[in-house]
């Protein structure tokens, strides 16, 4: 499988097959691939571990906290960090060893509880940043320009297990329990110690993957490791161990690994859809876990009947599997040719005349209505330009998926990278290794640090934008009263710039007015919506709800909606389609913004331009298309003031 995803993707994929590129799948896959390793181990023994993940955010909030709050030197930080992994690894080894707990049951407590802990610790919004360059080497860095410096953690770590499960009384040991957990302990072997050995081993791995992670990433948060469990399992039963326990080699989970690792770095550098990662992954896995299940049984029958039985319903399941797999090769073998057909120039046709601009656009989610109408803009410039447009990144707020998307752009070599940033910390220094591979960088909608970019494309200035919220709101109060704020995360950088001219504004011009609380949606409705209800519960004084994320505004008014209360309105920022509903019901008196499709629009021909050499410093215009001159401030493009939206003017627009 790993040789086909290279074959194929060396085809189709932009500088997917050459060693820059093998070192990254590497780097990409540290943290990964250390929980993969651990869980090994613990799987091999017939047992499971889903708390890895949520040990990997609560080692990281630990020693984010131990440098940031509490002044620790980094290494010490980090010993404290290992310590309570190996904590985390002894709470879960109690119940199973000494109690007999199942393992399914007690770490699927300890992964709510250590990621309780993790949110509990920060509040579910606190982010440690802003750590020492030297430290960020880790995770970042390069030794001889070549290797990455986490890439010793990995092969350390697998030398370790390899040591233990192939060439250990130890290893024999926990392969035995695998295959027959009384009867090892019945032949004297020291069951519960073994036991206890591979689950706190796995808290030690996962404290050790946070502090790489935290390198990596540059930041230290809540969520880190989230859905690493699923995946590191994934790795663990694709690579040949069983999940039933009594097989499985430390190689067979590396190259699970790397199969999944490669499938998304290769789809990323060929332009495909992220997402369908995650498609073909589960479908081989279901398969794999189908098969192994068969191949036992299959295996029982022969040794007690010496010849091969199998019933329908197993008949049934190996076919579903057979053409689940064909499905997805056919999936596979027509995306491909299609890439392949767009990539290869017709027969008899010339060669281009000049170099075609290659953008990669970065939401900070890919499912956000404001994103996709931003995207419908960027694919309208794409075509007039006749520029590549490759619209990628998370499908939730997460810098640490942003991250890689970049990394995977600077691979592929593309023209222009233009990113709404997520986090400014956590971006930047990716951004500048994009920079320094010659590769142009733009922002849009929200920005990183100066140094990390050729120019921000600003939607309006944030002044503009939190004076004109705080003016509505305050009409809508009547000049004195309470309200609150709905965000999209406490991290989120833009939102942060308009929280303090909110605040600015407030201070200067509003003295009877009072802002009661900030509570983070999350980019998500259903999370807004919850918020909303807890703040009329906990503030009923509060009169005005104010989002400013796209979601949160039709959120909050559903809240208000259903709680009956006629004294509280809901203003902020959001798209005219999904608030006209509540706009009409008297629910949202207005919202403010921009045409979003235009920002989309815009920040493709600024791409273009500044592939092209026509956007560079000094520059005081650019011509945009159908927008006609856009002035440009310094590093700044800037879009326009903000407008408006009410229930006069909102049915004239549709976006």
């Amino acid at each position: 499988m790993l040789l086909l995803e290279a074959a194929l993707f060396s085809a189709t994929g932009t500088n997917f097959f050459t060693a820059a590129n093998l070192f990254e799948i590497v780097r990409l896959g540290v943290e990964l691939g250390l929980l993969s390793i651990a869980l090994t181990a613990v799987i091999v023994t017939g047992g499971i571990d889903l708390s890895v993940g949520s040990t990997m955010g609560l080692a990281a909030v630990i020693f984010g906290a131990a440098w940031h709050d509490a002044g620790m030197p980094i290494p010490l930080a980090a010993l404290l960090t290992l310590v309570a992994g190996l904590a985390a690894g002894i709470v879960n080894a109690i119940p199973i060893t000494i109690l007999r707990i199942p393992p399914l049951i007690v770490t699927l407590g300890t992964y709510s509880l250590f990621r309780g802990l993790a949110e509990g610790l920060t509040g579910g919004v606190t982010t440690y940043s802003n750590f020492p360059a030297g430290f960020l080497r880790l995770g970042q860095g390069y030794l001889w320009n070549v290797l990455p410096f986490q890439l010793f953690a990995l092969v350390f770590c697998a030398a370790g297990y390899w040591v233990l499960l192939h060439r250990s009384v130890a290893g024999r040991a926990l392969y035995a329990m695998g295959f027959n957990y009384e009867g090892a302990r019945y032949a004297g072997l020291p069951v519960k110690r073994r036991l206890a050995l591979v689950y706190v081993l796995s808290g030690l791995v996962a404290s050790t993957a946070a502090i790489i992670y935290v390198a990596h990433i540059g930041q230290a948060k809540a969520d880190a490791g989230t859905g690493y469990e699923l995946m590191a399992i994934t790795a663990v039963v694709m690579g040949g161990t069983s999940i039933f326990g009594g097989r499985g080699t430390i190689g067979g989970t590396l190259l699970g690994l790397f199969a999944i690792v490669v499938l998304q770095n290769g789809l990323r550098l060929s332009g495909l859809p992220a997402e369908l990662a995650g498609i073909a992954t589960g479908l081989l896995l279901i398969a794999t876990i189908s098969f192994d299940q068969l191949r036992g049984k299959s295996a029982a029958k022969q040794q007690s009947a010496g010849s091969f039985h199998m019933k329908n319903s197993q008949v049934a399941i190996l076919s579903g599997a057979i053409l689940l797999a064909a499905v997805l090769i056919a999936g596979s073998n027509w995306m491909v040719v299609s890439t392949i057909r767009e990539r290869l120039p017709a027969v008899g046709s010339a060669a281009p005349a000049s170099h075609k601009v290659i953008v990669g656009m970065m939401p900070k989610a890919k499912g956000d209505p404001y994103f996709l109408s931003c995207r419908q803009g960027a694919e309208e410039a794409a075509k007039e330009l006749n520029a590549e447009l490759i619209w990628d990144g998370p499908t939730d707020l997460d810098p640490a998926r942003q991250n890689e998307v970049v990394e995977g752009w600077i691979t592929r070599g593309v023209s222009t990278i233009a990113v709404s940033v997520e986090n400014r910390a956590a971006i930047s220094t990716v951004l500048r290794k994009a920079r320094a591979k010659g590769i142009r960088v733009i922002t849009w909608d929200s920005d990183a640090e100066p140094d990390a970019r050729d120019f921000f494309v600003n939607q309006a200035t944030p002044q503009g934008i939190g004076y004109a919220l705080m003016d509505r709101a305050a009409q809508i109060l009547g000049g004195k009263g309470e309200f609150a704020i709905i965000t999209a995360s406490l991290t989120a950088t833009n939102q942060n710039e308009w929280i303090k001219f909110i605040k600015q504004r407030l201070a200067e011009k509003y003295p009877s007015i009072r802002l009661a609380v900030i509570r983070p949606g999350e980019g998500d409705r259903e999370r807004a919506f919850s918020e909303a209800q807890t703040i009329l519960k906990v503030y009923p004084n509060v009169k005005v709800i104010m989002g400013i994320e796209t979601p949160s505004v039709p959120g909050a008014g559903e809240a208000v909606q259903q709680s009956g209360r006629k004294d509280v309105k809901v203003m902020g920022l959001s798209l005219p389609n999904i608030c006209k509903p509540y706009i009409h019901a008297g629910i949202v008196d207005s919202i403010v913004l921009w045409n979003t499709r235009n920002l989309g629009y815009l920040t493709m021909y600024a791409a273009d331009a500044v592939a092209n050499g026509t956007l560079k410093p000094g520059v005081t215009t650019l011509k945009a298309g159908r927008l006609g001159s856009i002035e440009v401030r310094g590093d700044q493009v800037m879009l326009g003031e903000p407008f408006i939206f009410n229930k006069q003017n909102i049915d004239q627009f549709d976006f």
